[in-house]
């Protein structure tokens, strides 16, 4: 049993943000069992959305409207390896499914690429960067969500962050259950294209962040992001 890091966005060699590991002790092969906290967001759910730097392909700062937040939805984002549907936990992580849906319909993560894939001890597709290098943001922030009881099986898409509150627009696909702390806000679930984000990951990467933690192999460009009703 060795000592690893949890994930979280820092800075790391490259001079880039990542979902990297802060020192938590993992073994080897731990899976998660299925389930995100069950607690429904009350009526009353108010969202701050404050700007912050970097402001990469700034599109604005969301205005947060409750009704259109609990509107059921799904996001399929096309890339040049398949298609990837999730439905999002609007009723779980209204803030983050409110920002989710503005940048998409922005055509935010139109032509931008998923820029990390982690094969070891960790196992995530980390997508959301417009500049593709793991440092873009839009240009806003927002607090944490749906972390009570949070776990990480394979399906989930989930924030990746720099620390608490700072959620912004880059996000993971956990493609094998993994064993992350509950510091991630959870806001999706994979219905379509697990096998996608398995074939990705089957490929390797090139470890140039560390062994198991690299660009895929396999380039995943996002040519869009569809968002339909439920």
């Amino acid at each position: 049993m060795t000592t690893r890091p949890l994930l979280e966005v820092r800075q790391v060699k490259r001079k880039h943000w990542a979902l990297l590991v802060t020192a938590t002790t993992l073994p080897l092969g731990l899976t998660m069992s299925a389930g995100v906290a069950d607690a429904a967001p009350t009526a009353q759910v108010t969202c701050a959305y404050t700007p912050a730097v970097p402001a990469d392909n700034f599109k604005g700062i969301p205005v947060f409207d409750a009704r259109k937040a609990a509107k059921p939805y799904s996001a399929t984002l096309r890339t040049g390896q398949g298609a990837v549907t999730f439905q999002a936990l609007t009723d779980k992580a209204p803030c983050t499914t409110f920002s989710f849906r503005f940048l998409a319909e922005h055509d935010y993560f139109n032509r931008s690429h998923c820029h990390r894939l982690t094969t070891q001890r960790i196992y995530v597709l980390q997508c959301g960067d417009p500049t593709g290098t793991g440092s873009g943001g839009p240009g806003y922030s927002f607090p944490d969500e749906n972390l009570t009881g949070a776990t990480y099986p394979a399906g989930t898409v989930a924030m990746a962050n720099a620390g608490p509150n700072t959620n912004g627009s880059q996000f993971f696909f956990v493609w094998k259950d993994t064993k992350l702390s509950p510091a991630y806000t959870p806001f999706g679930r994979v219905t379509a294209g697990l096998d996608v984000l398995q074939k990705i990951a089957a490929a390797g990467e090139d470890d140039q962040n560390n062994p198991g933690d690299g660009f895929p192999n396999l380039p995943v460009d996002i040519k869009r992001v569809r968002i339909s009703a439920r």
